[in-house]
């Protein structure tokens, strides 16, 4: 049986990053966290950690993290089972996604939840490509992603599209595609990427106008309003959903640069095989929310998968 005391430690340390910050989450000293880490190494007979800085978990440790917390939840909702309502405590929920699904739809829909339950959430911010990581390394117990493949233990859902325009301003267009939109005038004109995940723009370009990565100049900004704010003052053009990008183009700040030109991101939510009224709650208004926010599949007949 295994020491959920020498776990529990081993997912303090990941989580904070930091064997002392492990410690004080702990109430208790470095050298004990220390010790119960070491414990359970000896016991499994292999390193579950890196101690670089930050401490990074090996792929045991994933393993052993992502067990932890899948036990931690079952747990929390037997206990509020047996008391009938709960134990007064807040319930933490790590869920991966997109940065766009978080400025626009993905808070909206949990409203309701949120009012409801005593949650926490830990949202870890990534590619829409690159969530599936996140739960595959058992950092989250869910993840939205473009990726229709069901991870092992896992659930796939469909949720929606979220369609994205290449946008400009006018500015732009005086300065780098006065005498029309090509591919020749593209590869002189900067375009602006979230980070070096970020693929879609990439991808537009090299869909609609035969571009290769490395054929145009690029800024990088991993602020989705700061991304708009230079798309807006006219020193690049992006690819923004149109969930965000409606009321800047209503007030004539930008426009789309190809008019029917567009890809749709499709987006699913994977989440443990759990069966939890929480899990299913949580699910389900995630559902209602992209009923709401998102575009349906059958919309776009082409769809952008990573």
């Amino acid at each position: 049986m295994l020491d959920y005391r020498q776990i529990q430690a081993l997912a303090a340390v990941i989580e904070e990053q930091s064997f002392e910050r492990a410690a004080t989450k702990l109430h208790i000293t470095q050298s004990a966290v220390s010790q119960r880490l070491k414990q359970l190494e000896e016991r499994l007979g292999q390193a579950l950690v890196i101690r670089s800085s930050p401490v990074r978990a090996t792929p045991a440790g994933q393993q052993l993290l992502k067990h932890y917390r899948q036990v931690s939840l079952l747990q929390k909702e037997l206990l509020q089972e047996i008391y009938d309502g709960g134990d007064g405590g807040f319930t933490r929920l790590a869920i991966g996604l997109n940065a766009d699904s978080l400025s626009t739809w993905f808070l909206p829909a949990l409203n309701s939840l949120l009012e409801q339950e005593q949650l926490l959430l830990e949202l870890k911010v990534d590619d829409q490509d690159q969530t599936h990581h996140l739960l595959r390394t058992g950092e989250v117990i869910g993840c939205i992603t473009a990726s229709p493949e069901a991870m092992q233990g896992c659930n796939c859902i469909p949720l929606g599209v979220m369609s994205y325009r290449c946008l400009v301003s006018a500015r732009y267009i005086r300065t780098y595609l006065a005498d029309g939109v090509s591919a020749e005038a593209l590869r002189q004109a900067p375009a602006v990427e979230y980070n070096h995940k970020d693929a879609l723009h990439c991808r537009y370009l090299e869909r609609f106008y035969g571009l290769a990565p490395g054929d145009f100049p690029r800024h990088r900004v991993p602020s989705p309003e700061a991304f708009l704010d230079l798309i807006v003052r006219g020193f690049g053009g992006g690819m923004v959903p149109d969930q965000q990008s409606r009321p800047f183009i209503e007030r004539g700040l930008v426009v789309d640069m190809a008019p029917g030109n567009y890809l749709a991101v499709p987006l699913y939510w994977h989440v443990w095989n759990l069966k939890t009224p929480l899990a299913r709650r949580l699910t389900d208004a995630l559902l209602r929310g992209a009923e709401q926010f998102l575009e349906p599949f059958a919309a776009h007949p082409v769809l952008t998968h990573p």
